[in-house]
């Protein structure tokens, strides 16, 4: 089966937010879900999915909150939805029919375009954005 979820998007916009505060103090639950518009609870469910594999560090206390453990451009979109969701196209039984090797390939392709990408993109695609101009008629 191939999943990606609104829960893989939020994360990506998550550690996007911590990517484009790099340096700073750990970031709080409460300050991504505002800047993100995203629940507090479901940041929360997302970033303990996130420390568990690795991807985050939690610092306790009254400046305590989140920072990424590797580089943003070391973190791939594919890794995060993996943390998340699990491995994208499950366990399907290549070989057994053309339809199963059709969904097999389609899933190892969406895998190879989450891959090519980092949070570092994502950050950076967002800060263009914000750049770019807007027209108002």
């Amino acid at each position: 089966m191939i999943s990606v979820s609104d829960r893989s998007r939020m994360a990506v916009l998550a550690l996007a937010e911590l990517a484009g505060r790099r340096g700073t103090a750990p970031v709080s639950v409460l300050e991504v879900a505002e800047c993100r518009g995203i629940p507090p609870h479901q940041v929360e469910q997302v970033f303990s999915a996130l420390r568990r594999a690795g991807l985050l560090q939690s610092q306790r206390g009254v400046k305590g909150g989140y920072t990424m453990r590797r580089d943003p451009s070391e973190v791939t979109v594919l890794e995060i939805i993996e943390a998340v969701d699990g491995p994208i196209g499950g366990s399907a039984d290549v070989g057994v029919c053309p339809v199963s090797e059709v969904w097999a390939e389609g899933a190892a392709r969406l895998a190879d375009a989450f891959r090519d990408v980092s949070v570092a993109d994502v950050a950076e695609r967002e800060a263009r954005c914000a750049d770019a101009p807007m027209f108002h008629i």
